[in-house]
Parts: C-alpha cells; structure tokens; sequence
C-alpha cells in the first residue's frame, strides 16, 4: 500500500506550516499544549476562516470547498503540531456542520453553515449532564412543547467552551415516557437566550475551561430543532464518530512530545546526552513508534469517511488507542524530567516544565471526555469483532 500523500496534499501542507509559522513568529500566539479545547481565540479562528479552512469538506452549495477529508486531516494535524488557538471554531467545524449537514432543514443549512464557514457562530456540546455521562441515554433535561417553543430545564456539566460559544448543541428529552435511548432530540440553542446560566468548573491545573450550563424554563424555538423529534440518539451516535476520531486524540499535546525529544538531545548528564541514556532513548523510540500507529489509524478514519462510510469501530479503535498514548506521553515526560518538571524559573527549559507537569495533570480527562476506553472497548467487541453484547 502507498502511505504517500499527494503532491496536492504536500503542498497543502505546506502552506499551512507557512501560515502557522508567520503568525507565531508576528506574535500571533504561542504554541501550547490542548490548544484546540482551551486556545479560544476568534480572531485566529476567523484568519483560519479567511484561509477557507473551516468547513472545507463541506458542500460548496454552503460555503464549503468539497474537498476530502484526507485534506482536512492534513491541516489539522499542522495546526495541532503547532499548538494554534483554535477552540473558537474547533466543534463546529469537527462535528456540529456535518450534523446540520447531515440532519438540518434547508433553511437551518443556509444559516448556520456559512456563518460557522466564516469564523461568526461558535458552538459548544451540550451533551453529558451529573448522572449521564458514558451512560448518556439517561440524560434528564428537559424540552417540553408549549405553542412555538419549547420550554427546556435541566443541566448540563464538563461543556468545555460554554462561557466563550453563542450556541450550544443540546441534547435534551422530549419524551419521557418511551424507554431511554428513545424520546430523545437535539436542538441548536442560542446562549444569549433568558434562563441560561453558566458556571465555572477550574480544573487540577487551575484552567479553566470546563462549565456547568443551567437552564431554567428555556424558551426554545421548534425552529432550533436539528433533525426528527424524538430520534436523537441516532444521531448523537453519528455525530460521536466525528468527535472521537480526530487528530486531537492523539496530538493534544504534542508540543510536549517535540520539546521533550529535544530536551533529551540537548541536556548533559553522565558525560553525554540524555537521549544517549539507553533507558530513556528506549521510552522515547517506543512513543515515536506508538505516535506513528496512532496517526495512521487516524488516516484510517478519514479513509473510510472518504469512501462513504460510517467509523463506528473504526472510530473508537483510534480514539482508544490515542488517548491512552497521550498518557503514557504526559507519565514519560514527568518521569524523564524528574524535579525540574516542578520548576517555574532559571531556565530555558522552564516552560517545558510547566507544559509537562499540565498534560500530567490533564491525562487522566484524556481517555473518559468523548467516551470512556472501557465503552469504547465495548464498541469495537460488538461493531468490530462481532462478539455478543455482555
């Protein structure tokens, strides 16, 4: 099989490194770790929009370019690699547009699409609630019909980006009398709506990014409504696919792995180099070779959407995999910069000691945000291997 990319494609990638290159050095940003769920900036977002990178699958009859999803993987890997404030536009562009594609009315499609394609509509996850997280079909909010609208309260908890976004993607329950998977539908809020409160939740690193969304007695609109009423659930699984298979899975913190290589490399001990030390050059090619597996089972995914078809296996096999490298990167990272990982001055090091100790801190998230590993692992048993549900 050729793993090469195309001379369209090489170029592509080319361009992006140009541009990321340019507004790093113009002082743009500085390049850090989960920049795609905590780098929330709407002005780098709307430069990428102005570069007709947000949306560029999307149909051109809205906006988009057409272009393949081998493409986008292209650009986000750059984008990634370089640790680029992209959170502002990161959803929508991953999940919510193929959704509004996918399931949206005409009038929904010409709305939102070119204005998400634009870098104007940000949109958050309104998914995952206090006592519905992997088991998400047991979620209890609310939407009950009244005239035009409907009337939503419940919450909604981990909703990265909520105090930031103008929309939210809510799931919410329209039936409460039909068994749980069922009664369910999605709808596209406006936050500035009466009745929505967000709160804060400040995460081990002391970040914040992460909220809880309250919603009481929420006038909603039956226009904001995103595909058939009670059907949801189908929809939340085909919209999973595009959330847990992107390169974000496995390049969250990949700053970390580039300044830890050279770390290795250029730190003196024993009479040479760090990366001369056979227990720790041993720990720093295996996570080479396990960040190259990674990344072509990513490729995958995007190979299987080219050809039209749903990553359900795939999909949870990649993210699975991914996130618990990421982990064992963050433990290597710590474990090879031993103290100095504590450190806050006196050295140029300094900040690679700071992003390590907050990828540390920030693993565990890794493998339980977009689907815990143990449902996941489920997932590819049953889609995959065939095997009978337990």
């Amino acid at each position: 099989m050729d793993f090469r990319f195309t001379p369209e494609q090489e170029n592509f990638r080319k361009e992006v490194r140009e541009f990321l290159e340019g507004e790093r050095k113009k002082g743009t940003y500085e390049t850090r770790c989960d920049a795609w769920i905590v780098g929330h900036d709407p002005e780098f977002s709307k430069k990428v929009a102005a570069k007709g990178w947000i949306g560029m699958t999307w149909p051109k009859a809205y906006g988009g370019q057409g272009r393949t999803y081998l493409d986008r993987l292209v650009l986000t890997e750059e984008l990634l690699r370089y640790g680029a404030p992209v959170a502002a536009h990161w959803f929508s562009d991953r999940q919510i547009g193929p959704s509004v594609i996918a399931f949206g009315t005409e009038e929904q499609k010409k709305d939102f699409l070119p204005r998400i394609i634009k870098g104007e509509v940000y949109v958050g996850l309104g998914m995952s609630e206090p006592e519905a997280g992997s088991d998400l079909a047991s979620l209890k909010t609310r939407a009950v019909e009244e005239g035009d609208h409907f009337v939503v309260n419940g919450q909604k908890v981990w909703t990265s980006g909520a105090h930031s976004f103008n929309y939210i993607y809510l799931v919410v329950r329209t039936d409460p009398n039909v068994a749980k998977h069922r009664g369910i539908s999605e709808m596209l809020v406006d936050m500035s709506l009466p009745g929505i409160t967000v709160r804060p939740l400040v995460d081990m690193t002391g970040g914040h990014h992460f909220n809880e969304v309250f919603f009481d007695n929420v006038r909603v609109p039956k226009s904001s409504l995103m595909g058939k009423r009670n059907e949801g659930w189908k929809q939340i699984v085909a919209q999973l696919d595009y959330e847990r298979s992107g390169m974000e899975r496995l390049m969250a913190n990949y700053p970390l792995f580039e300044r830890i290589l050279d770390y290795a490399r250029e730190t003196k001990r024993n009479g040479g180099t760090l990366s001369k030390d056979p227990i720790i050059r041993h720990r720093l090619a295996e996570l080479t070779i396990e960040f190259e597996v990674g990344r072509l089972l990513i490729y995958r995914v995007a190979w299987v959407l080219s050809q039209g078809r749903i990553p359900n296996y795939e999909a949870s096999l990649a993210k699975t995999y991914c996130t618990e490298f990421q982990q064992r990167l963050a433990a290597a990272a710590v474990t090879i910069l031993g103290p100095f990982g504590q450190l806050k001055e006196g050295s140029k090091w300094v900040a690679l000691g700071g992003m390590a100790a907050g990828s540390y801190l920030i693993a565990p998230g890794y493998t339980l945000q977009a689907g815990t590993s143990e449902i996941l692992r489920n997932v590819i048993a049953m889609r995959g291997l065939g095997l009978p549900a337990a």
